[in-house]
């Protein structure tokens, strides 16, 4: 069986210069069985509904400015499975989740960066299912469970996000291996309800955890980690890092 991930994939410039994420990416995806397909949740698809993207060749889609042209020259040309798409939503549908399928959605960089460093070839079919931001922790945590049962299918769930993102607050002179204290604060805290598996203090994080409006000025960077949660086993920490003082880089395992 599979496992799920939490992923933080950090800026997009992470597909050119990919620091220790890289390596670490890259030993996870040796480590585990090669998936069948991948079911990824985005922070960059917000959405007031459930949507799953059922394109047969999604594009890569640049949503971003600002970055070097050699960046919006990267592709990420994997297929879409518009019938492991339309299985998504019956499984969502079988635990009262309400979804549509979207046959126009791209690959956005919350996707196509990390999977680039994970499986460069692209050969792997992807389906991204959106994030109704506005459901909250517990939500998410509904969507993992109801796909969990995709992993005993080969399939490898991932949310893709970042454990800390206030990006107002970056430190720009900060090293690779520094953290600014209330970042710390928090991404420690996570890990230890994640580790204790106490889903009542994860679901109201905002108001227990140290920190929390100032990691995440708003959740949608946080709320993946719901998703492979839910969908997952036991936790562990695959890897750990910072970049710019506040951006936390976070690999976590489910199962």
């Amino acid at each position: 069986m599979l496992p799920s991930l939490y992923i933080s994939h950090g800026s997009p410039m992470l597909a050119l210069e990919p620091g220790a994420s890289g390596p670490a990416l890259e030993r996870l995806a040796a480590e585990l069985p090669r998936p069948k397909a991948i079911v990824l949740v985005s922070a960059h698809w917000e959405s007031a509904d459930l949507r799953v993207a059922s394109h047969p060749a999604p594009t890569t889609w640049h949503d971003f400015g600002g970055f070097p042209p050699a960046l919006f020259a990267v592709q990420y040309p994997a297929p879409g499975e518009p019938t492991l798409a339309a299985h998504v939503v019956e499984l969502l549908g079988e635990h009262g989740l309400s979804a549509s399928l979207d046959p126009n959605r791209p690959f956005d960089h919350g996707a196509w960066v990390p999977l680039s460093l994970m499986y460069p070839a692209a050969d792997i079919p992807v389906v991204q299912v959106s994030l109704p931001s506005l459901l909250g922790p517990a939500g998410q945590t509904q969507v993992g469970q109801a796909l969990s049962a995709l992993r005993n299918e080969g399939v490898l769930l991932i949310g893709s996000g970042s454990i800390t993102h206030n990006l107002r607050e970056l430190d720009w002179h900060a090293g690779t291996e520094n953290a600014l204290p209330w970042a710390l604060a928090f991404r420690e805290w996570i890990i230890e309800k994640l580790a204790a598996n106490d889903e009542a203090a994860l679901h109201d994080y905002r108001q227990l955890a140290p920190f929390a409006a100032r990691n995440h000025p708003s959740e949608e960077h946080l709320l993946p980690l719901y998703f492979a949660r839910g969908a997952g086993g036991d936790f562990s920490v695959a890897h750990k890092g910072w970049t710019l003082g506040a951006l936390g880089m976070d690999i976590y395992r489910f199962g």
